[in-house]
């Protein structure tokens, strides 16, 4: 039976459409500040810094494979690595900018992991595992630097803390009892519909160690570009960068655009003038969530028009088979 054209041609179009509607979300937050500003800052920067930064950002994106690694490994499943790295090259370059991590990420998994003979509720597994390691990653990395470093929240934010210090107990809390329902528990738990399944340790251990490098070394990045200008330790800076990104996820906006650079200039205030950081989160915008943005949609888009192409010559080749009777019989005749 021939699939449905539209869910062919669904999942590569609503990424396309995801990446045109981040694009405009940007230009409408950034169209009212000066461009000089903006290049003035970038001046400031030294091209080491920006060379490392590009470099710590290649190495973030081969640790995101490993989510795909983990996943494929929950649901006992094994691909060659370069598909698992496609898989979570495109995943991750594009979820994390467009927003709506959960959705595009399924759709993206879908779309490779059903043409390689994957059922639905595999992929399902799948997806779920993945996007539960980034939040474990969350909540590991928040704990320990929210106790270590309990900064004050600002007042916009509206949450009920004076400080970072509950969040960090929250994080804690929550990493502890999912270890041990899932690790130390000897037998899946049952929460009505829900089975939170058993992990063997080495998966679990992978789950901790894969989110946390991830979130660490996104943070580097944006340190890297940011030490020439603040007298900041990294620790003191992950504290202020981990508040940001919860905000920003809370949001829900793509990339939580906006909301990440207010607390950002909020809580770096007293370090850095807020023209001298606006140049410095572009250039991070444009290393860590536009780059990989770009290099994502292309790989995306090659790979549907190779399949494209391969769809074609199959279908060619079936009418050639079709036709060869056909002139065979007039010969004869």
């Amino acid at each position: 039976m021939t699939k449905n054209p539209i869910f062919r041609w669904l999942p590569p179009c609503v990424s396309l459409g995801l990446f045109a509607l981040s694009l405009w979300t940007i230009q409408q937050n950034l169209q009212h500040y000066q461009a000089e500003n903006f290049w003035r800052s970038l001046a400031k920067i030294p091209s080491t810094h920006i060379c490392l930064a590009i470099a710590l950002m290649g190495v973030n994106y081969f640790i995101m494979t490993g989510y795909e690694c983990l996943g494929l490994a929950y649901v006992r499943q094994s691909l060659p690595y370069a598909k698992k790295a496609l898989v979570g090259v495109i995943c991750s370059g594009i979820s994390n900018s467009v927003g709506f991590a959960v959705l595009s990420s399924c759709m993206i998994r879908y779309r490779f992991y059903s043409v390689w003979g994957f059922s639905v509720v595999k992929i399902a597994q799948i997806s779920a595992f993945c996007n539960l390691s980034f939040c474990l990653g969350l909540f590991v990395v928040g704990s320990i630097i929210f106790l270590k470093e309990p900064l004050a929240i600002p007042q916009l934010l509206d949450l009920p803390f004076i400080s970072v210090r509950p969040l960090g107990i929250i994080f804690l809390v929550t990493t502890l009892a999912y270890l041990f329902l899932t690790v130390i528990r000897q037998k899946p738990l049952m929460i009505g519909k829900w089975i939170i399944p058993h992990l063997p340790f080495p998966l679990a251990a992978g789950q901790l160690i894969v989110s946390a490098l991830d979130w660490c070394l996104a943070a580097a990045v944006f340190y890297t570009l940011l030490s020439s200008s603040v007298s900041l330790s990294y620790p003191a800076f992950f504290g202020i960068y981990m508040l940001a990104q919860v905000a920003g996820l809370a949001s829900n906006i793509p990339g939580g655009l906006g909301v990440f650079e207010t607390v950002m200039m909020l809580l770096l205030a007293p370090f850095i003038t807020s023209e001298d950081l606006l140049g410095t989160l572009l250039i991070y915008r444009g290393i860590y969530y536009f780059i990989p943005l770009m290099v994502a949609a292309s790989l995306l888009g090659k790979y549907e028009f190779q399949n494209f192409l391969n769809q074609k010559e199959s279908n060619s080749e079936s009418v050639s088979r079709l036709s060869t009777p056909v002139r065979e019989t007039i010969d004869i005749e």
